[in-house]
């Protein structure tokens, strides 16, 4: 027997491996995948797309936020995998109440979403195939954590919506992302987790870079011309605004390690260019 702590402090044991898994968060699912644990995985998402081919034999359970509560509760699963910010807390104390078993993830830096994906390759007997992805995000989130701090941090804009502007406060995983590649986010002294902003605030603190994600809002190119007229902001002024994969900044899972090679060396080269910027972060993914 095991007993974990889940994102909401709650102490959840685990007898025996979990054989009906639910997973109700998009990037945690492609981690289940990626640990080798498809044949477990008996529901999924309307918004679980990875791996696209080994989605279309699963359940669909409904939305993050809008889950088919008697569904999950008709399958039956000895663990539903949670997210306490992506789906809704009424719809977790539900599938509690039933007597559901209910990991509920809540990581809020990187350091903490690696040591979470431990926790579930552990629960689900998957940690052999899991250990090489988790070693190597550790040593390269040891490994930009360290290039970061001889080099200077570059100011660093990351909208998650548009009209209404949101960006990211210091609460947040993307912001810790941020962090640890070397850059400063330009809303880090926000208390609320996800700020309303002015793009006139935006230029008044005069950002290096410009990242627009396209999740989960999709931000394309014809976004940029958003920003293209504030000639006096250094990251339109040196063409450094550049539209990357949203996984990259908001997915945690097997994507971390490449994700952090990416947003470091975006960040720290002051050449990169939009082009390359859009290319790598596909590939990254």
């Amino acid at each position: 027997m095991s007993i974990y702590i889940d994102g909401l402090y709650r102490n959840i044991e685990v007898t025996t491996a979990p054989k009906r898994v639910i997973s109700i968060v998009p990037s945690l699912t492609e981690t289940l995948f990626t640990f080798g644990a498809a044949d477990i995985v008996m529901g999924v998402t309307d918004f679980c797309v990875e791996p696209p081919e080994a989605m279309k034999s699963k359940v669909r359970v409904g939305g993050t936020k809008t889950l088919d509560i008697e569904k999950v509760k008709e399958m039956k699963p000895d663990l539903v995998i949670a997210n306490a910010e992506e789906n809704r807390e009424e719809d977790i104390r539900q599938l509690v109440r039933s007597g559901i078993k209910v990991f509920v993830t809540f990581p809020r830096t990187v350091s903490a979403a690696i040591k979470m994906m431990r926790q579930i390759a552990e629960m689900t007997e998957t940690l052999d195939r899991a250990e090489p992805i988790l070693q190597e995000a550790d040593e390269t989130l040891a490994e930009v954590t360290a290039l970061s701090q001889t080099k200077p941090r570059p100011r660093v804009f990351c909208p998650i919506w548009r009209r209404p502007w949101m960006s990211v406060g210091a609460d947040t995983y993307t912001h810790d992302f941020i962090a640890v590649c070397g850059g400063r986010n330009l809303f880090a002294d926000r208390h609320d987790r996800y700020p309303r902003i002015e793009l006139d605030e935006v230029a008044r603190r005069i950002p290096d870079v410009i990242l627009l994600p396209n999740e989960p809002y999709n931000f394309r190119e014809e976004h940029k011309a958003d920003f293209t007229d504030r000639t006096h902001v250094p990251a339109v002024r040196d063409d450094r605004i550049h539209i990357v994969d949203g996984k990259i900044l908001c997915w945690y899972g097997p994507r971390i390690a490449k994700g952090l090679r990416f947003i470091n060396g975006l960040l720290q080269n002051p050449a990169s260019k939009n082009k390359a910027s859009g290319k790598t972060s596909k590939a990254s993914t």
